[in-house]
């Protein structure tokens, strides 16, 4: 069993130490900070005073806040205040690294962009998470199914005249992703150079890199990439098979080896001795017969003695899942890939729930759950004393409604 790093190991992860602040919302900002505060930095996250509104959102949003603002601090603050400003400008001067996810021009109006923090703290490491780089559509408004429509992964994902996003927010997670390794990079860069910098990543550009090896095919081959469901196969047999009882099951069998062994399995020696099927790019070209005589074949075996087969012979399968019936995977269970946090907001605050944790291990142990994801403004009088501020003070901007 893979462990999790401990809350008292903290000094072993390797950017303790490290303070971010966190002037995002939704979830690509929340992610880049997310990877940062697992890492074992200290992220303290800027809400309004009235909390981040992904916190009471609905259906598909109700996961946003629990799962991306973990081992996390909050601190609420009116930004539109000029005295929320300035206490944002003085917690942001005292940063390490400041992330932020908002339309280009919204820092600045509160002096809280680059270019103003920058002199005052030139090793500074600013993240900027945007829809688009700079360029002809910066100052367009994305969303991840903006940005996969227009490209191309939409496209990709359908069916043909179909366009399909993602079934998650996948350039929302890994833009913010690609903002915490430039993070890293530019960390490490600073312990070099003794200076900070800018760093930005986009969901446009994001999603450009996710289809890449689409746009390379076309590059290399001149054929345009067919939509998946579509697409020409580089594999004979990678496939969804309906089964026995209308079960659905993948299978594959992607080399030559792995076909003599599925052929063998499976009681196929006339298709093993077939020369059509002689070669993975033999069976490529003779999917169009090869995969209904398959279908045919195993339609009326089961999901379960398939999969065992499968196993132990070492094929390639995988049962057809739901998310929720992962909270039952015996592989996640018995690694310790998923961790408890407790709810702050909604109907169910104050209940544990169980949460994905970083799909990696430093030194055998998984990041762990150091604090469940805060309530809002939970830390605004710790973090604003820590900045100078007095008891006195605090109330008096509580007062006021500059903070909460």
């Amino acid at each position: 069993m893979v462990a999790q790093a401990h809350p008292d190991d903290r000094h072993e992860l390797p950017l303790a130490g490290l303070k971010v602040v966190e002037f995002t919302h939704m979830v690509m900002g929340p992610t880049c900070g997310l990877v940062l505060a697992d890492l074992g930095a200290e992220v303290i996250k800027v809400e309004p005073v009235a909390g981040d509104r992904t916190r009471h959102l609905l259906g598909m949003g109700s996961g946003f806040f629990p799962m991306f603002n973990r081992n996390k601090k909050s601190v609420a603050i009116d930004l539109h205040h000029p005295e929320g400003a300035a206490v944002a400008r003085r917690l942001a001067l005292s940063a390490d690294v400041v992330a932020e996810n908002f339309k280009p021009g919204t820092m600045g109006k509160y002096g809280l962009d680059y270019a103003a923090l920058r002199e005052a703290a030139p090793r500074l490491i600013y993240v900027s998470c945007k829809g688009f780089l700079p360029g002809p559509y910066e100052h367009r408004t994305a969303l991840d199914e903006v940005v996969q429509m227009m490209g191309g992964l939409a496209y990709m994902t359908g069916r043909p005249g179909d366009p399909l996003r993602a079934g998650t927010s996948v350039n929302d997670i890994m833009g913010g992703m690609f903002g915490a390794i430039g993070a890293l990079g530019a960390l490490v860069q600073r312990g070099i150079t003794g200076r900070g910098q800018e760093v930005q990543s986009a969901l446009f550009e994001n999603n450009v890199f996710l289809v890449g090896q689409h746009m390379l095919q076309y590059a290399i081959t001149g054929q345009a990439a067919a939509p998946m469901p579509e697409r020409i196969s580089p594999w004979g047999v990678y496939d969804v098979f309906t089964v026995a009882g209308g079960e659905q099951i993948f299978l594959a069998a992607v080399s030559d080896a792995q076909w003599a062994t599925f052929c063998d399995a499976l009681g196929l020696a006339d298709l093993k001795d077939d020369p059509r099927y002689a070669s993975n790019n033999h069976r490529v070209r003779a999917r169009g017969t090869l995969i209904p005589l398959l279908r045919e074949r195993l339609a009326g075996r089961p999901a379960a003695e398939l999969a065992a087969l499968f196993e132990r012979v070492g094929l390639p399968y995988a049962p057809i899942s739901r998310p929720d019936q992962l909270y039952d995977d015996p592989h996640l269970r018995a690694t310790g890939a998923l961790a408890d946090i407790v709810l702050t907001d909604g109907a169910r605050a104050g209940q544990t729930v169980q949460t994905t944790l970083l799909p990696i291990t430093l030194g055998g142990a998984h990041l762990g759950v150091r604090a469940s994801p805060p309530r809002m403004g939970e830390h605004t009088d710790t973090v604003l004393a820590s900045l100078g501020y007095d008891a006195g003070e605090i109330a008096r901007l509580r007062t006021a409604g500059v903070v909460a």
